[in-house]
């Protein structure tokens, strides 16, 4: 099978044949010369398996790694051409690793996997098949959705995941099942479309954000998340740091509701605010009854009485209800910071999505 093909200007093309469509496999790797051979070696007689259905090229980035890593890539990648092995001098981290492989990427669909292949090869037909049957524009490898499936990954680290996750779908719409796996599919011309910013495990989030925010299909497909043969070779230096990324992960249902943190907040704030005013208040009109007719400043009076039996509930109340109105502020300066932000970034990407057709109508030309 031939190399996918370059557009006439040298920049990379999606090819779209008459009967087959085409993939790119994205191998992102950092210290992994333990188990990357055996990882393309895998993937690489699986596509085989595939290829009456679909092209491919796999795209191996070596982020940096101290080990033979890199070594490695470049010798699968010069015994076949459908191998491309690319590299940074130092490690960058998954996000830019991930931006590094999408912008070279040729296929008409970028699927992404994990270099330990938690997710075994056969997610590669799973994700590719899905994403052509339903056009949706990224399609995401879940092992907590029903029908997915879990082995032998250590129950502190799935149950961290789990509620990870759980706190992202509560504040992403869609409520997705997982939002921080990185085993997903692409539409290839939409994905590099997006202009992602994330150096790290953010990205995975930040891609479902931006896309959402485009009003792009996102699907979800049953997958086995399997760490069977992972924990069998402890001497790799894996670029996962599971737990690094997991934490990270959470606080990324920041970037889809904002104002959530801030007026949830705020409105329980308000609550005691509001319950501890309204006993001062009763109180207050309490001893305003019991003070005699005539009194000069019977209102003073009775506030101080009022104040006298319990100082903590004027204090503690006037705190929290400038507490809570500071808050609520807040949540509505943030909501409509991501309203003005969703509203820029989707003209910004229309633009960019016009420049591109003008480039490639010019050069048909």
């Amino acid at each position: 099978m031939k190399l996918l093909p370059e557009k006439a200007d040298g920049t990379d093309m999606a090819v779209t044949g008459v009967s087959r469509r085409s993939l790119t496999i994205v191998l992102p790797a950092y210290n992994e010369e333990a188990l990357i051979a055996r990882t393309l070696d895998q993937v690489r007689d699986y596509l085989i398996g595939i290829e009456d259905r679909y092209e491919w090229e796999i795209l191996a980035i070596n982020d940096g790694s101290r080990d033979r890593t890199g070594e490695i890539l470049d010798g699968y990648a010069a015994a076949d051409e459908r191998i491309r092995a690319l590299h940074h001098h130092t490690n960058f981290n998954l996000g830019q690793a991930l931006r590094y492989a999408f912008s070279n990427a040729r296929g008409d669909y970028t699927i992404v996997l994990d270099s330990d292949l938690s997710y075994g090869p056969e997610h590669i037909g799973l994700l590719a098949d899905a994403i052509v049957e339903s056009h949706a524009k990224v399609v995401i490898a879940s092992p907590y959705v029903k029908g997915g499936k879990v082995t032998a990954v250590p129950w502190f680290r799935e149950k961290l995941s789990r509620w990870a996750n759980r706190l992202l779908s509560m504040s992403a719409k869609g409520h997705f099942s997982t939002l921080t796996g990185m085993v997903r599919a692409y539409d290839t011309v939409f994905l590099q479309k997006l202009n992602l910013k994330a150096w790290d495990f953010e990205i995975n989030t930040e891609i479902i954000y931006k896309a959402q925010v485009l009003r792009a299909l996102i699907i979800e497909v049953p997958a086995h998340l399997d760490w069977s043969e992972q924990l069998e070779v402890p001497e790799r230096g894996s670029s996962i740091r599971v737990m690094r990324g997991i934490l990270g992960q959470g606080f990324s249902s920041f970037l889809f509701r904002p104002f959530v943190y801030f007026i949830a907040p705020g409105l329980i704030v308000l609550v005691a605010a509001l319950y501890s005013l309204g006993w001062a208040g009763w109180h207050t009109f309490q001893e305003l009854l019991n003070v005699p007719p005539g009194a000069e400043s019977s209102f003073s009076a009775a506030v101080a009485r009022a104040y006298a039996l319990s100082p903590h509930s004027f204090l503690v109340g006037g705190i929290a209800l400038l507490v809570s109105i500071q808050l609520v502020s807040l949540g509505i300066i943030s909501a409509q910071q991501k309203r003005y932000f969703e509203e820029s970034f989707h003209l910004g990407t229309s633009v960019l999505s016009n420049t591109i057709q003008w480039r490639e109508d010019r050069v048909r030309r």
